[in-house]
Order: C-alpha cells, then structure tokens, then sequence
C-alpha cells in the first residue's frame, strides 16, 4: 500500500510521521484501514494534540501497538474537539472545563 493509499480522518489529515510508522507496520495498518474515518480521526488528533515532541512519539508509536492489541478508538480519549460538524457533547466539555481549571 503507497503513502496515497494510507485513509486519514473526518477532520485532521493524516500526519506524516503517524503515515510513515503505519506503513511500516503491515499489521497495524491493515487494523487501521478497517477503522471508520471518525476512529481513525481520533486517533490522529490523540496524536497530534500533544504539545511535547517526545509525547507525540510516544503517541505515535502507541497508535500501531494498540492496534495491533485489539484497540479501535484510544483508550480515555475525550474524542476529537476540533470537529466543527456537531457540538461538544456535555461530557466532553465538562472534562474540558477541568482540564483548564488545572491549568490555572
């Protein structure tokens, strides 16, 4: 499968690091092509959301892991708030307004 081939999701492209680490795991990537494109959206923003470059790694590193052991969606992830097509969900806003009372 090419670099064109490899689906991102609703919102978000896909990243070339998260591209380039799945293409490399033929495994991990055939569990990503059967995702939905809001699935594969979450994961996408799980990875690009975080601030460190060594997270994002991580992250990446993570997403072909936990796929390859079962996982369809991350595991605690809020889901992706930069989608512009529905309103953030009660849930996710209140975890949202603890985040940033936090970090306050």
């Amino acid at each position: 499968m090419t670099q064109k081939e490899t689906s991102g999701g609703v919102v978000h492209d896909m990243p070339e690091d998260l591209r380039q680490a799945l293409t490399s795991d033929a495994e991990a990537l055939a569990v990503w092509q059967d995702l939905t494109p809001l699935a594969r959206n979450e994961w996408i923003c799980w990875t690009i959301s975080v601030k460190k470059p060594e997270t994002r790694k991580q992250h990446v590193e993570r997403v072909c892991t936990e796929l390859k052991d079962g996982m369809r969606r991350p595991c605690c992830w809020i889901g992706c708030i930069h989608r512009k097509d529905k309103p953030i969900s009660p849930s996710v806003q209140y975890v949202l307004n603890r985040r940033s009372k936090k970090l306050s």
